[in-house]
């Protein structure tokens, strides 16, 4: 049997099992809805926000959902980490190829004030910060959080 004839069987228009879901098709719960209104909130604060539960439950889904709502607020920079477990050197060319920074694999600290100085130079403009969302986030080493946590701290005594 065709998927196309499948899929009409159980009066669906899409396979709700992939990833060209429309955004549209997707169950938006109260819960996903709390969690995605209170990180639209947080992009204006600033801050860290995380989403855990077992497998399965809908994180990966509730976050595609952040990022399409928060596409849609002006002046925000919204960038997906696709590669969690990287060491730093490629954890840095992510995010800037993410965030639109030329870097140099052999020199981290100059990739890290360019990373830097583009995000206060949005944050100043914009009054909103940028966000990064990284899905599977348990797979980060240490180091490469610890990297996270400093690029992103608006003054080197806060995060």
């Amino acid at each position: 049997m065709s998927a196309k004839k499948l899929l009409s069987l159980w009066g669906l228009k899409w396979n709700p099992f992939t990833s060209e879901l429309p955004g549209d098709a997707l169950l938006v719960t109260a819960k996903i809805e709390s969690f995605a209104w209170r990180v639209e909130q947080l992009v204006q604060e600033g801050g860290f926000a995380l989403i855990s539960g077992e497998s399965g439950t809908g994180k990966s889904v509730a976050l595609r959902i952040v990022a399409e709502r928060l596409a849609c607020v002006r002046d925000v920079v919204v960038g997906a980490l696709e590669r969690p477990q990287s060491k730093n050197a490629d954890f840095y060319r992510e995010l800037g190829d993410i965030f639109s920074v030329k870097l140099s694999p052999s020199n981290r600290w100059g990739g890290f004030k360019a990373l830097r100085e583009k995000w206060k130079a949005h944050v100043a403009s914009s009054r909103i910060k940028p966000v990064l969302l990284i899905d599977e986030a348990q797979e980060m080493a240490s180091e490469v959080l610890s990297e996270l946590r400093i690029l992103s701290s608006a003054d080197f005594d806060t995060t």
